[in-house]
């Protein structure tokens, strides 16, 4: 588990309220990885989806969780132009494309079960 790895929302999801106690221990481990990374779309997804289900408290709090945790990794003209790309070939939305890009810039593995992201030929996915 020494490759870095870039997260995608879905991860948070589950990381906040895990389905039961394997998930959760597999989430543990999973934090154990040096090198964190996360897309600056992942901290607007997260934080637009508190917002709207659990309020600004909550979405400020998972936020903090997140920035403290991972390093943020903002949205540049070169994953900006491979997202396009990707999403373009592809067919899936920005936001998974900039998940992907952004995987793809860093050379990591990305941490997610969407079925979008999994198809994407130039990244290596993983899930828990």
């Amino acid at each position: 588990m020494n490759k870095a790895a870039v997260y995608d929302t879905r991860f948070f999801i589950t990381l906040f309220a895990p389905d039961n106690d394997q998930t959760a221990r597999k989430i543990r481990n999973e934090m154990t990885r040096k090198e964190r990374y996360v897309s600056s779309v992942v901290v607007h997804e997260l934080y637009y989806t508190s917002l709207a289900n659990e309020g600004w408290q909550t979405a400020q709090t998972k936020a903090a969780h997140l920035k403290a945790d991972f390093e943020v990794v903002p949205v540049n003209e070169r994953i900006a132009e491979f997202s396009a790309e990707l999403r373009h070939k592809y067919h899936i939305s920005m936001g998974d494309s900039m998940i992907a890009a952004t995987a793809y810039a860093l050379g990591a593995v990305c941490i997610t079960d969407d079925v979008h992201i999994r198809q994407i030929k130039e990244i290596q996915t993983q899930w828990l």
